[in-house]
């Protein structure tokens, strides 16, 4: 062949390469999904997409088939909305009917280590929630959703609740690594102002976040989150969360078993009303993200 037809082709075929090799931010995407059980990770979506999330937590599975293993009665909700304005960024809405909790926040995802070994990705995210709930009638009587440790819920009386005391925020640095392909490990330490919100005296505390997800095929994985946060009153234990998640085009359904009821930020990060180590805490609960529009990452 001529050498100047060698020479072209070679000068074609080096970009053309170049641009069908994945780039490094998307080959090193550890977690699929934005959120384990309830631990943000480093996944980032492409710019327009829409995330939308719905999220139950039910009553125990001691409660035995007489309950139906705790989905007869005990229900906590969480609707979740972001949009990504940019690969990178993204505002989101989350609303919880366990004090009727409502967060707005801010996320930075999908940061790489270029050609990093395990592939790592860091995400910054940030949130400022409200609790709306009333504390004198709680406008969801009878629906459990306070728990006290021992009890079975309901609304705190109001001599146990700080008046105007509603505001929570944090901040929190997520970081991610890849291990032979299978298995991804995160960490997110987390700074929390206003943990309990019960409380006369707002303060910043800290609290740090572990999760885990081995990869079985690409629909199924299992995963696991441990959130290790100080003793208070009402919250003196981590939240543990472990279950399995089923990927398909566009959504991803995880099935879990936890001992924390609520599941905003600012609830989940400040500690468990109940033992993790006490099978008698465990309860069953569900997520389902689903990703609108866009240029998705997911495919």
């Amino acid at each position: 062949m001529n050498p100047i037809v060698k020479q072209a082709l070679l000068r074609l075929c080096v970009p053309a390469a170049c641009a069908a090799a994945p780039a490094a931010a998307s080959a090193q995407q550890v977690f699929a999904s934005t959120h384990s059980a309830t631990l943000p990770t480093a996944a980032a979506v492409g710019r327009g997409v829409v995330l939308v999330e719905v999220s139950h937590r039910f009553g125990y599975l001691s409660d035995g088939p007489g309950d139906l293993w705790g989905l007869d009665g005990f229900v906590l909700n969480r609707l979740g909305l972001a949009f990504a304005l940019h690969d990178r960024f993204a505002l989101g809405i989350l609303r919880s009917n366990s004090t009727d909790n409502l967060e707005l926040n801010a996320r930075l995802a999908g940061l790489a280590l270029d050609a990093a070994t395990p592939p790592v990705e860091f995400a910054l995210q940030a949130g400022v929630a409200w609790n709306l709930q009333s504390d004198t009638v709680d406008g969801h009587g009878g629906h459990q959703h306070y728990i006290l440790p021992g009890g079975n819920g309901g609304g705190a009386s109001n001599d146990e609740v700080a008046e105007e005391n509603e505001m929570q925020a944090y901040g929190q640095v997520i970081v991610n690594a890849l291990f032979a392909d299978r298995l991804a490990l995160g960490v997110v330490p987390t700074l929390l102002w206003n943990p309990r919100i019960r409380s006369h005296d707002p303060e910043a505390t800290l609290s740090v976040g572990v999760n885990c997800q081995l990869y079985l095929d690409r629909t199924w994985s299992l995963i696991g989150e441990w959130i290790f946060s100080q003793p208070r009153e009402d919250q003196e234990y981590d939240s543990g969360s472990f279950g399995a998640e089923i990927r398909t085009s566009g959504h991803f359904f995880k099935l879990l078993v936890t001992n924390q009821h609520q599941m905003n930020p600012t609830q989940t990060l400040a500690g468990a009303a109940e033992d993790f180590l006490d099978p008698e805490s465990w309860r069953f609960g569900f997520n389902i993200e689903r990703r609108l529009g866009g240029l998705s990452r997911l495919k």
